[in-house]
């Protein structure tokens, strides 16, 4: 796709002209005046700010302790800092934040690597190096990333860097030649892609900030030229494993740096060579990348999530709205807009983002998102679809009053968990049974161990603990036999969960059925058969197999004859026929990462199956 465009297109501009430098006033001077006011604002923060110390120590912490967190906030915060001092000093035009951005230029010109701890490895899936090598650089995520902060600042203000000093944009040139372009066309890194390993985010999210720091930076057109070429290749082998469907399997949180890295891709290749790659706009897969976040999104901050996915997974921004506009989709423009609006106060600026490009598209791009709200408020409401992605196996149904989603993919995808058959129900946009999410990423979270952490085995999703088995990790624990049902009343899902379990469970089969009939509730029904264990002989057959069901509000039992009646706090009800219950659980939420999306402590039901059929309604 990529590549066969590639081979054609010429470069029709030397630079990345997207948006203007600030030396073109007009331009800066007609953004929002909301936007200039608050970027003004942001940067007079960082007037003579102490740009946090990166020692050796603080590089060691990972290697040593498994804390990535604590570099991590002096990492980022320097970044950050020089966004916002280099989006003042556009807006001022004062010179009054130069010293300041110079400052942040030479501090991170002169890190010793720009790769994270957890990331410092030159051959995937090995250890990592207590300290980076400065004459090897490893291009991760944020190495790129941290290029690209410094080929936008010096394209935004390169006339004034140079006015102080022509050594600020040589010494800019020189990083990005030794830790960019020379690593990235001389060496191979995973996120590469060759056409065997899998890929995830990596490949499409490092590819923009590369092609980036090729297209701000003044340097050889036949340097840039093998750039693209190269870009296009990663591009292909990444959407060769994406279904035509377009899942994210990763997530929606995931989705931010996948799918819309993979947009700005396109437009910085249409960019640089008049619109030459504009056709992958009408690529079906291209557009259902598109539409994935809004197909995903359950109300208000809350989105369907799996695998790595937080269930608050940030407000949209302008990139999804600019998707949706190159793809045709007004419906998800009008999502886009209505959710960039309503997160104003995060939306407008990106505080906590640190890449200083998505920052400027923002700026850009502000009023038309403004026109278009403004045009929507009398619009009919935005309309989401009931859809099942078979690529990853997610089902997802809605109502005026309950969303379902189930997962019925594999246990071996990309930041996946142990979550083959579980579910997840919201009712009036609250979360009533629910998926956790992940706690905060340390060195454990991509390690060996990885299944060791709670959060990612079954026994704390949707599902049941056969003969104390969980689930298993890998993609041969899969559910089998999905089938999947929708019309205008009701939208249902049926799988064999138990091949995601391991043969020492026992057992045969395991049908989950899930379904949302419209305007009643949620409807599953449970079937299992367990083969005959020996060592079973004399033990209560109900021990056999509990169930679990995660909730956000307490739960409280308020029936036990002829099946099973909990409140789930005001919320909702949980009613269980086929079940004895066993108990519940408190679980505190004190990780920083949990905490984003759940203010106070989760609770876990376990249930004893004492038939081979349950009926659950949930309501």
């Amino acid at each position: 796709m990529f590549r066969e465009l590639a081979k054609t297109c010429r470069l029709t501009s030397g630079s990345l002209a997207i948006y203007p430098s600030a030396s073109c006033r007009d331009a800066w001077e007609a953004l929002d005046d909301d936007w200039k006011s608050g970027a003004l604002a942001q940067g007079k923060s960082y007037l003579n700010y102490l740009y946090p110390q990166l020692s050796a120590a603080d590089y060691m912490d990972f290697f040593f302790t498994g804390n990535r967190v604590r570099f991590e906030d002096k990492y980022f915060a320097r970044r950050r800092a020089l966004d916002a001092l280099v989006l003042a000093e556009c807006t001022a035009d004062t010179g009054e934040f130069l010293n300041d951005i110079i400052n942040g230029i030479f501090c991170i010109c002169e890190e010793s690597g720009w790769q994270l701890p957890p990331h410092n490895t030159y051959i995937r899936d090995t250890p990592q190096l207590p300290l980076p090598d400065s004459q090897e650089p490893v291009l991760d995520l944020f190495a790129c990333e941290s290029g690209s902060i410094l080929a936008a600042t010096g394209y935004l203000l390169g006339d004034k860097l140079d006015g102080f000093s022509p050594l600020i944009q040589k010494r800019i040139r020189r990083e990005l030649e030794t830790r960019i372009f020379h690593p990235y066309l001389e060496r191979y890194f995973w996120w590469m892609g060759d056409g065997k390993d899998p890929l995830n985010n990596w490949t499409v999210w490092c590819t923009q900030n590369v092609l980036l720091c090729a297209f701000l930076t003044d340097i050889d057109d036949a340097l840039r030229r093998r750039i693209l070429v190269k870009a296009c290749q990663s591009v292909d082998y990444y959407l060769d494993e994406f279904g035509e469907d377009g899942c994210c399997v990763e997530g929606a949180s995931y989705y931010r740096h996948s799918g819309l890295c993979l947009f700005n891709i396109i437009e910085i290749l249409n960019s640089v060579t008049g619109n030459h790659f504009a056709s992958l706009y009408q690529e079906p897969k291209i557009q259902n990348i598109a539409s994935y976040i809004m197909n995903v999104h359950i109300q208000d901050l809350y989105y369907a999530n799996f695998a790595d996915c937080s269930p608050v997974a940030g407000r949209c921004g302008v990139r999804e709205f600019l998707f949706a506009r190159r793809t045709g989709n007004e419906n998800m423009a009008a999502f886009a807009a209505k959710d960039f609006m309503k997160g104003l106060s995060e939306t407008l600026l990106l505080p906590q983002e640190n890449n200083l490009y998505y920052r400027l598209q923002n700026a850009f791009t502000i009023k038309e998102i403004r026109s278009c709200h403004e045009a929507l408020e009398s619009a009919s409401p935005v309309s989401y679809p009931d859809i099942y992605y078979p690529s990853a196996g997610l089902f997802i149904a809605r109502d005026d009053v309950y969303f379902l989603t189930v997962k019925a993919g594999c246990n071996g995808e990309s930041h996946g968990h142990n979550d083959t058959g579980s579910f997840i129900v919201y009712k009036n946009g609250f979360p009533l049974i629910i998926d956790v999410g992940v706690e905060s990423y340390t060195k454990k979270t991509f390690s060996p161990q990885r299944y060791e952490i709670w959060t990612m085995q079954s026994a704390y999703h949707n599902l049941p603990t056969v003969r104390g088995c969980m689930q298993k990790d890998g993609n041969a624990y899969c559910a089998a036999d999905i089938q999947t049902y929708f019309d205008h009343s009701r939208c249902e899902i049926q799988m064999d969960i138990a091949p995601a379990y391991p043969p020492n469970s026992g057992l045969n089969r395991y049908i989950r059925k899930a379904a949302l009939v419209k305007g009643e509730g949620i409807r599953l029904h449970d079937s299992f058969h367990l083969r005959d264990n020996p060592s079973d002989s004399g033990s209560r057959p109900d021990s056999h197999v509990v169930l679990s069901f995660m909730t956000y509000e307490r739960p409280e039992l308020v029936q036990q004859t002829d099946a099973l009646l909990f409140h789930i706090g005001d919320k909702g009800s949980l009613r269980i026929s086929g079940g004895s219950f066993l108990r519940t659980e408190t679980i505190p939420i004190t990780d920083q990462r949990l905490m984003t999306a759940w203010k106070h402590e989760i609770y876990r039901i376990l249930i004893w199956a004492v038939n081979e059929d349950l009926d659950i309604c949930i309501c």
